[in-house]
């Protein structure tokens, strides 16, 4: 199965994401680009692809470690950015981005000491996608409107386990769904 473990923001936060969708979903041009839906905003910790099942149990297992090892922390969205020059529009964080990092890098680790085949390892970029395309696009106008976005601190308390179900039917816009597989509070007794 494809998986990816995460942070998934809480119901209020996420309502205030979609008013700043919203807003940048009315900019001119918007159309050019393919907008995640709420139950797809989430912060990618570390992203393992397809995951062989005899390895699920063991990676489950590291990643409970990882969480248990990790104290609870606040976190905000933030401003945003772009990659891949146009391709692809986030949301990004404010608040303890080293313990976010921290639990990113164990995220990862997890994955490689429970055998899963992980790629060349990057410094964690916190971001939350927001919109993608296939072709480049000017993102200026909606990086421009996400500077003056905030968000509420929340308290980060569980990792979470995402198993990814990449659209099959071929209908243009159709989104990957995202489906909880575990949860692991942060900073419990193991």
């Amino acid at each position: 199965m494809r998986l990816f473990a995460a942070l998934l923001p809480p119901a209020d936060v996420v309502k205030e994401l979609a008013a700043e969708v919203d807003a940048l979903r009315a900019l001119p041009g918007a159309d050019a680009l393919r907008w995640t839906g709420r139950p797809g905003w989430h912060f990618t910790l570390a992203f393992y692809g397809e995951v062989d099942d005899d390895l699920v149990a063991a990676l489950s297992d590291r990643l409970s470690r990882a969480a248990h090892r990790t104290a609870p922390f606040g976190l905000a969205l933030r401003g945003g950015g772009q990659f891949g020059h146009g391709r692809a529009l986030w949301v990004g964080a404010e608040g303890d981005l080293e313990a976010l990092r921290l639990l990113a890098d164990r995220a990862e680790s997890a994955g490689r000491k429970a055998g899963v085949a992980m790629g060349e390892h990057r410094r964690y970029k916190a971001h939350l996608t927001v919109a993608r395309s296939r072709t480049a696009v000017d993102t200026r106008a909606y990086r421009t409107l996400l500077d003056t976005f905030t968000g509420r601190t929340w308290q980060v308390t569980e990792l979470t386990l995402v198993r990814s179900n990449l659209p099959r039917s071929g209908v243009p816009g159709e989104q990957p769904r995202y489906e909880p597989v575990a949860r692991w509070p942060l900073g419990a007794s193991g």
